[in-house]
């Protein structure tokens, strides 16, 4: 028997033991892991299309100073959730860690507050698309740029990357792995070209480490703390690695890693990246007063039409960065259904026969996405002097949403570990040994900080919409949670019997080309 089919039995029997069957394809090798996480962090999403916000705060010095900061705190944060992926790995990820730490209404809240944060991630990430290929297609076919045609943009790039991730995870898994690579190509395409073709030559490397400038009219370390956003939002996601766990292979170790390195990797390539286009702004003034500054420094750089086709390039990653996105989002709904954790469960948590994907999951994940943006589209269109942009907004929701969703568990591990209900036995082979502790600690004293800033003014609108969602949520909680939610810990009474049937039943409808979804039993 071959390595690869040894790997499958001992990883679906690893599930089994949970109580689950193995529904989902599991055919994503570890650099598919690794890929999917990394192209959600995506310094050409995140650290671009927020450039403008980070620079207006921060200045320079936010490229310099703000980002490296961020990204060590991050991988404190990454460390600590790898060693709970290794140690339970289901595809709940998160809400499932804490359910099995503490107890169900943990487990249910910090499911809720991961899909809060998801929602934002999505439609974040999907806007800024819209944002950058806009103004792109305006200049192409003629037509004004506005927040109706952004919408419009952004509706579009959420339907292909819907369609795409029904169609299935092979596709989706190599689309994922192109990413990774182009990525790396794209931000290596575009160091280069500043390094060589800026008008005017770069400027000195002092540049990148100047602090004390802001273009805002707060107090500059107020200023930079608020700038801190741009890089925040970027390094988030990447819990994609826990949540599409159940389709890698050897997922103790590789997702763990996979989570980790996504991380590691996007740090560094990103503060090239980064310090190379700040090193090539030639009024750091003007750039923040355009609308948007990124486009601004890379135009007045390069050009209009060599800085045109950098644009297009980085639009193409954004559009990848999206699509790995839903891929993580679906599948968090997908096993929060599973464990009948949302209303209408049996709908979100049916699978298609003949992709072996969560189809509806996708399609729910696409419509909540687009209806944050909605909202926030009307808001503006009633209020169009709102001093808050609609990108600070999303990725706010975002940041704190995921954040708080990350650091439920870590602290549960924490409680568990000092009680005696965690132990060196419940750790898998990917673990931080005796420093596992310490890493949680710091991790969580980053997150309350960073949740606290992510919300002042000028981004309390995300605040009064973390508010409002946390009010709908204690109304469920009332309403729904009693009557319908018996956490992950019921499927530990499902018999082996039936899912061994569950997993025949679908390896039968794939084989037989089914193009029907297909229910769980619930």
């Amino acid at each position: 028997m071959s390595t690869h089919a040894n790997h499958h039995d001992k990883d679906k029997q690893d599930l089994n033991k949970f109580g689950y069957a193995q529904e989902l394809l599991r055919s994503m090798g570890g650099f598919s892991n690794f890929a999917i996480s990394f192209s959600i962090i995506s310094i050409l999403t995140g650290a671009v299309s927020l450039y403008g916000h980070g620079l207006t705060y921060g200045g320079a010095g936010m490229m310099g100073f703000g980002w490296p900061i961020v990204a060590l705190f991050v991988m404190f944060i990454a460390a600590a959730m790898a060693e709970l992926a290794s140690a339970i790995p289901t595809a709940g990820a998160l809400y499932h860690w804490a359910a099995i730490l503490k107890n169900k209404r943990w487990g249910w809240y910090t499911a809720w507050i991961n899909l809060i944060g998801q929602i934002g991630i999505v439609a974040g990430i999907d806007y800024s698309v819209a944002l950058f290929a806009d103004p792109l297609l305006a200049s192409v076919f003629g037509y004004e740029s506005s927040n109706t045609t952004v919408l419009i943009a952004f509706t579009v790039i959420l339907l292909t990357h819907g369609i795409l991730n029904h169609i299935g995870i092979r596709i989706v898994a190599k689309l994922n792995d192109f990413s990774a690579w182009y990525h790396i190509a794209i931000v290596a395409v575009l160091v280069v070209s500043l390094a060589f073709f800026t008008k005017g030559g770069l400027n000195s490397v002092d540049y990148l480490f100047k602090v004390g400038e802001t273009f805002s009219d707060k107090p500059y370390m107020l200023a930079f703390l608020i700038g801190l956003l741009q890089a925040q939002w970027t390094f988030t996601g990447y819990d994609a690695s826990a949540h599409t766990i159940e389709e890698t292979i050897n997922p103790r170790v590789r997702a763990p890693w996979g989570i980790f390195t996504s991380v590691a990797y996007s740090f560094v390539i990103g503060f090239i990246m980064l310090a190379f286009v700040t090193l090539s702004i030639k009024d750091a003034s003007a750039a923040t007063g355009s609308g948007n500054a990124f486009i601004y420094v890379i135009s007045q750089a390069l050009g209009g039409t060599f800085g045109s086709v950098i644009l297009w390039l980085v639009t193409a990653a954004m559009w990848f960065c999206g699509l790995a996105s839903i891929t993580s989002f679906s599948r968090m709904m997908y096993a929060f259904s599973r464990d009948k954790g949302m209303p209408f469960s049996s709908q979100w948590a049916q699978i298609s026969k003949k992709f072996r994907t969560p189809a509806k999951a996708i399609w729910l994940a696409i419509i909540l996405s687009f209806l944050l943006a909605f909202i926030d589209y009307i808001i503006k269109t009633f209020n169009p002097d709102a001093t808050y942009t609609t990108i600070a907004f999303l990725t706010a929701v975002s940041v704190v949403g995921l954040y708080v969703a990350y650091g439920i568990p870590i602290l549960l591990k924490l409680i568990a570990k000092s009680q005696g209900k965690f132990q060196d036995k419940h750790l898998g082979p990917w673990n931080l040994g005796k420093y596992s502790d310490f890493i949680s600690v710091v991790s969580l004293i980053w997150i309350v900080f960073i949740c606290i800033i992510m919300v002042i003014p000028p981004n309390q609108m995300a605040g009064y919409a973390l508010g409002g969602m946390l009010i709908l949520l204690i109304i469920m909680d009332l309403t729904y949670y009693k009557k319908h939610f018996p956490g992950p810990q019921a499927a530990l009474n499902t018999s082996m019997d039936e899912i061994l049937r569950r997993e025949k039943e679908l390896e039968r409808a794939s084989a037989a080309g089914g193009d029907s979804s297909q229910k769980v039993k619930l």
